[in-house]
C-alpha cells in the first residue's frame, strides 16, 4: 500500500478528507472539554476542518491512493509558525472563547509532558486517521510505517501523543514505547510515546 504526499487536491477532494478525519476525531478525548459526545460534534468537525488544513498547507498530510487512510506528521525543524497562527486565528472565530479557554487550560497541563524527545529533533505524528469502513484492514499500519521509515531516513525519534489508551495501546503493538503518562485535572490522560530506529 503506497503512501503519499496529499497536495495539490481539489477542494472537493479535500473537503471528503476533512469529514473523514474530523468524524473520526469526535469521540476522541482530546476534546473532552467540548461537551459530551453528542453535544461536541459540531465544534469538533469545525476545528478539525481548520486543524486539517493547517497540515494540509505545512507539506505534513500523507495518505493513501483511495484517500481513506491519512496521516499527518511532520519534522520539528521544518515546523512553520505562519501555518500555525493562521490557524489559531480561526479557531478563535469559530470555536466559543469559553470553550476554547478550557481547552487550551487542559493542553497547558499536557504540554512538555514529552520533553524527553520533543527538545531535541524529532518527528510529530499529528494524527492517524481510518475511514471507519476500511478499519481492520492494515491502513494504520501502513500509515504508522510510512512515518517511521521517514523517521529513520531522517535519524530522528517519532513522537506519537494520543489521549486514547486503545490508541496507545495500537502504537505499543505497532513497536512504539510508552514512555510517559499525564493525567489532566479533567481526568484524560495523555499517553506519550516514541519509536526508535535503533529498537
Amino acid at each position: 500500500m503506497e503512501i503519499t504526499l496529499i497536495d495539490n487536491v481539489s477542494k472537493s477532494e479535500l473537503a471528503e478528507i476533512k469529514k473523514m478525519i474530523g468524524e473520526a476525531f469526535i469521540t476522541n478525548e482530546l476534546f473532552h472539554e467540548f461537551g459530551d459526545i453528542n453535544d461536541r460534534k459540531e465544534l469538533v468537525m469545525k476545528y478539525m476542518d481548520i486543524y486539517t488544513d493547517y497540515v494540509y498547507e505545512s507539506k505534513a498530510l500523507y495518505g493513501t491512493e483511495n484517500h481513506k487512510g491519512m496521516v499527518g506528521f511532520i519534522h520539528s525543524k521544518k515546523a512553520s509558525v505562519y501555518p500555525q497562527l493562521k490557524m489559531l486565528i480561526r479557531l478563535l472565530k469559530v470555536i466559543p472563547f469559553k470553550t476554547l479557554k478550557k481547552y487550551m487550560s487542559h493542553i497547558k497541563q499536557i504540554t512538555g509532558a514529552n520533553k524527553q524527545y520533543a527538545t531535541k529533533p524529532h518527528i510529530d505524528i499529528l494524527f492517524v486517521c481510518v475511514d471507519k469502513e476500511y478499519q481492520g484492514k492494515g491502513y494504520a499500519r501502513h500509515l504508522v510505517e510510512a512515518a517511521k521509515k521517514y523517521a529513520e531516513e531522517e535519524s530522528v525519534p517519532l513522537l506519537f501523543d494520543t489521549d486514547m489508551e486503545r490508541y496507545a495501546q495500537i502504537y505499543q503493538h505497532y513497536g512504539c514505547e510508552l514512555y510517559n503518562q499525564t493525567l489532566a485535572s479533567n481526568g484524560v490522560t495523555r499517553y506519550n510515546l516514541v519509536w526508535t530506529s535503533d529498537k
